[in-house]
């Protein structure tokens, strides 16, 4: 029987996360703007509400999934495991690793499980990367090179994501905690944070574009950069070992075709053998990482990416931010 779910949040990414929940599932949609709730509630059935007190005391309620800004993410979601749900709450998970730990904490006391929305764990391209890597024909690790971007829209310096004391930041803790996650999940974690952000095109308090140096302590690297001045939408992970290279390539949609492709080295050098998987259909990574959640949860399991791995990311994300003059908190932001 699959956990009975309050969806918190119907925006764009709620409502991806409905899309891919299986029917029947979602007993309250709730949202600030009343009319995207009733939008879900009238194709589900259930109940429409503005009210996250409502939506989170719901007794035919289990699982809690948190979609909305970055700056409620963490209350939100400690609010729902106070009332006994477990939760999925969406990247970053916090704006900040205080939070994240506070969340942790209270989640462990009360035996409840919490999963943190990186979904790009779950494209094909990067379950079947880590397939190859499992099989050790890469070899050791070298490094990673990383890219991901987009070109935002009228307006974007006007959004949410624009204010320091919603967001948490620009475009490192957007788009670039998935590369800092996807990098440790194919190198490990990371001891030496450098880089830095900055504000290059769109007139607004938060980054634009994120550049990274990581390393783990056996000196494998991620070169990162994360930009939101990137004119045509753009996603680039190259994993690097000493016996190959593999190299994903778009997400779908305006990303572009997702691919994967594997240079296997040769004896001799020179030219490798490559091999490539396309993945022409839409994007379920949103119900692979759901389906997991709720396995999770009736195997009473550790989920991962769960706290652990956010925090990991977003501490990175707060070592550079320091490193560049952005300090991240709810009340006050700046560079």
């Amino acid at each position: 029987m699959n956990p009975r779910v309050a969806l918190v949040g119907c925006g764009l990414i709620g409502q991806k996360r409905f899309k891919w929940l299986p029917a029947g599932s979602v007993t309250v949609a709730c949202d600030t703007q009343i009319e995207r709730a009733k939008a879900i509630a009238n194709t589900m059935g259930c109940l429409a509400t503005d009210s996250i007190d409502e939506a989170l005391s719901a007794e035919d309620v289990d699982v809690v999934i948190v979609a909305i800004i970055n700056a409620a993410l963490a209350p939100v979601a400690m609010q729902a495991v106070r009332h006994g749900k477990h939760v999925l709450v969406e990247k970053p998970g916090a704006i900040n690793t205080k939070e994240l730990d506070e969340l942790d904490a209270l989640a462990r006391e009360r035996g409840l499980l919490v999963r943190v929305g990186y979904n790009h764990r779950y494209h094909p391209a990067c379950l079947k990367a880590g397939e190859i890597l499992r099989s050790g024909v890469l070899g050791p690790m070298m490094f990673v090179r990383g890219r991901y971007g987009h070109g935002g829209r009228p307006g974007y310096d006007q959004e949410w994501r624009a204010v320091p004391k919603l967001s948490g930041g620009g475009e490192l803790i957007d788009q670039g905690v998935h590369l800092i996650d996807l990098a440790s999940l194919f190198l490990g974690s990371f001891i030496t944070i450098e880089g830095h952000v900055t504000t290059s095109f769109w007139d607004m308090p938060v980054d634009d574009n994120a550049f990274l140096s990581l390393r783990t302590a056996a000196g494998q690297t991620a070169w990162l950069h994360a930009s939101c001045s990137e004119w045509k939408n753009l996603f680039s992970l190259e994993i690097y070992g000493r016996n190959g290279k593999l190299h994903w390539e778009g997400l779908g949609a305006s990303y572009g075709v997702e691919r994967l492709t594997y240079y296997r080295m040769l004896p001799q050098m020179g030219p490798p053998e490559v091999e490539t998987w396309e993945y022409p259909q839409g994007d379920e990574s949103w119900k692979l990482e759901q389906t997991e959640f709720f396995e999770d949860i009736r195997l009473n399991r550790t989920p991962v990416p769960g706290l652990a791995e956010a925090r990991a990311a977003l501490s990175v994300v707060e070592k550079i931010y320091q490193q560049s003059g952005f300090h991240s908190s709810r009340c006050e932001a700046s560079f």
